[in-house]
């Protein structure tokens, strides 16, 4: 089973994702939990916030394991990860695409047509999993439309990597305000 899990900021869903995964982990002793984390700590605020996710997840579900991916490596960490006693679990998605679109030591972002060969690349993964996995993405195309247009272009490459992930998902499932609205599947 795959899910896709989006959501505005601090809309519940990781903890929907942690969730999932502490489920998996008691329906079985011989299964493990991997939680595959895409955020890059650029400044001191984002070095805060990972270790504090870092605590809190821990402190949520003791027995998932957290591996960093960056860039280009995920659909690669998601195909080695996944197994039929591994729950695979990407948080996020839209900062993976965020840091394709501006890497490191770059002052603007890159061409966003070259991000179709990483997101195909994804969705080729995600049809190749062999376990279930839970994929934790924004929903930031319900607000007003960005006056830049390098964020319109971010925007619309978000739209287009959500349809694709959702495309491969068995599951859709929309978070507000710490609520579950399946989108797609069985409730």
């Amino acid at each position: 089973m795959r899910e896709l899990v989006l959501g505005g900021q601090k809309s519940g869903k990781s903890r929907w994702a942690e969730g999932r995964a502490a489920q998996w982990l008691a329906a079985d002793a011989r299964h493990r939990a991997v939680l595959l984390a895409t955020a890059q700590p650029r400044d001191a605020e984002m070095r805060a916030r990972i270790e504090r996710h870092r605590r809190e997840r821990a402190a949520r579900v003791p027995g998932l394991e957290t591996l960093e991916v960056t860039g280009a490596e995920l659909p690669q960490a998601l195909e080695r990860q996944s197994s039929p006693q591994a729950l695979v679990v990407v948080d996020c998605l839209t900062l993976w695409l965020t840091q394709l679109a501006w890497p490191p030591g770059r002052a603007a972002a890159v061409e966003l047509e070259t991000l179709e060969a990483p997101m195909q690349a994804l969705a080729q993964a995600l049809q190749a999993v062999s376990g279930p996995v839970v994929l934790v993405g924004n929903e930031i195309g319900l607000g007003v439309i960005p006056l830049a247009a390098e964020v319109r272009a971010f925007v619309d490459a978000l739209g287009r990597l959500n349809q694709r992930v959702a495309a491969c998902c068995e599951r859709v499932t929309l978070m507000v305000a710490g609520c579950a609205l399946v989108v797609k599947g069985l409730p």
